[in-house]
């Protein structure tokens, strides 16, 4: 049983996910609208080749972590054998066993109406749900189709990244499902190509497999280790580094962990709180195999990186004045990522890339910040806090606190890794990327004009052991 919020700590102990329903107005206290999440319930449905698969055991692996820290009622997961587990994931030997380290549980049933993600071969599933959708790969290019439709890529040729963003939209329909906001939720197909995220695109066409992705980044300066920093860390981490100790990174941040990243922190959980962000990530990339430092200092323009640093920088703080900043230290390429924080945007994602026609200076130089949703505090639940003594103060801080989903920062993570695997490839590039889950197929994207040429981000080599990796297409 979790205990109640304290009011004094509210702003850190909060589900950013959970404040949905404060700021929406449908619950009355904090405590009623931790009770509405509670009764959202998710069943995986895996099918036995699920085995033989690391895309679909990313795709799984994604669903119950983000699942889990949004449908408080919990992630059960149906077929899961002891398999062995492909993917790396701390000390897990099998399937069972991560499933389990994730916070999900295993059954041997499934429940009538709970809403059904399927992931693999699965065929005769019993009882009824107004949700079952399947979350399906292929290559560079993943998605969710209903299961009525029918529709499934070939899932033949392995690419990871992909696998997590078919889990990650796959919970994403889910929770769209539930909250009852989005009509067309589970009743669509939805998805991507990583090679090409074109709305103009179809991701159902086979023809958007992509590339065998022969070389992987080797230096990264990691900014900012909440909601997004922690997304890119999953998705690398399932990569398939044959010598995962050629990867160094660089790890920036200046917070410690609070109860309140747990819900949209993909490498956190409670037993953490209070530690700093870069040590606690630190150990998590060096259980990987990876190579790190860590710099526990807001990012300003106040040094200067060497050559001997990695010049490629991943982007994910939340803050205009430290993303104003970014090309002031020296990088050579930068790869930036923000989030939507309302009720309406916290679905939103935009992917930014420099050197880019318009410097992070003339995007973010203005020194405008988010500001407080004040009128959210007529809303029931900021009454009732006020009303038990929360003070004006510390009701606007919570008021301006984000609306955030695991699932849209793992989403956009793998938008970003694949940026970076192209970058590595010598691949096309992109300057702008900005879209929402709520309607994924409007994604917009702007071709770059100012990163073509090569650009060696440091690389090493995949491991050459990973089955049926994507072929080449022209």
């Amino acid at each position: 049983m979790e205990a109640a919020l304290n009011a004094e700590r509210i702003g850190d102990e909060l589900n950013r996910t959970v404040k949905l329903a404060m700021d929406t107005g449908e619950a009355a206290t904090p405590e009623e609208a931790r009770d509405i999440f509670r009764r959202y319930r998710l069943c995986l449905i895996i099918g036995a080749d699920v085995a033989s698969s690391p895309s679909k055991q990313a795709a799984l692996l994604t669903a119950v972590n983000t699942g889990r820290r949004c449908f408080l009622g919990g992630v059960e997961v149906f077929g899961c054998s002891d398999a062995q587990l492909l993917i790396p994931w701390r000390n897990c030997r099998t399937i069972a066993e991560a499933v389990t380290d994730l916070q999900g549980s295993l059954t041997y049933s499934i429940e009538e109406l709970i809403p059904r993600i399927i992931i693999g071969d699965v065929e005769g599933i019993e009882g009824r749900s107004e949700f079952a959708v399947r979350a399906t790969f292929d290559g560079w290019r993943g998605g969710v189709v209903p299961m009525d439709d029918g529709r499934r890529l070939n899932e033949r040729n392995e690419f990871t990244p992909a696998g997590v963003l078919a889990g990650a939209l796959a919970v994403s329909e889910a929770f769209q499902h539930v909250r009852g906001h989005n009509a067309q939720a589970g009743r669509r197909a939805v998805g991507l190509s990583l090679w090409q995220p074109n709305a103009a695109v179809s991701w159902l066409d086979d023809c958007e497999i992509g590339p065998r992705p022969d070389l992987l980044p080797a230096r990264l300066w990691l900014i900012g280790l909440g909601h997004l920093g922690q997304a890119y860390l999953w998705t690398l981490g399932f990569l398939p580094y044959e010598r995962p100790s050629d990867f160094q990174l660089i790890l920036q941040d200046y917070d410690a962990l609070v109860a309140a990243n747990d819900s949209t922190s993909l490498l956190t959980d409670r037993r953490l709180v209070g530690q700093m962000k870069t040590r606690a990530m630190a150990g998590w990339c060096e259980g990987r195999g990876f190579r790190t430092r860590i710099n526990e200092r807001r990012f300003a323009p106040n040094f200067r990186i060497d050559e001997e640093e990695p010049q490629v920088a991943l982007c994910g703080v939340d803050n205009e004045l430290a993303r104003a900043a970014l090309e002031d230290v020296g990088f050579s390429q930068i790869i930036e990522a923000g989030l939507g924080r309302g009720t309406e945007e916290y679905l939103a994602f935009q992917i930014h890339c420099f050197p880019a026609n318009r410097s992070t200076r003339q995007r973010w130089g203005g020194g405008a910040s988010a500001q407080a949703q004040s009128s959210l505090l007529n809303h029931p639940a900021y009454l009732s806090l006020a009303s038990g003594g929360m003070d004006q103060c510390g009701l606007t801080m919570l008021a301006d606190r984000a609306v955030g989903a695991s699932f849209v920062g793992a989403f956009t993570s793998t938008l970003v890794v694949a940026e970076l695997l192209r970058m590595a490839m010598g691949e096309r590039r992109y300057e702008v990327i900005d879209g929402t889950l709520r309607s994924p197929e409007n994604l917009k994207v702007f071709a770059s004009g100012t990163l073509e040429g090569l650009f060696n981000p440091g690389v090493t080599t995949p491991h050459q052991n990973v089955p049926k990796l994507a072929c080449v297409v022209t």
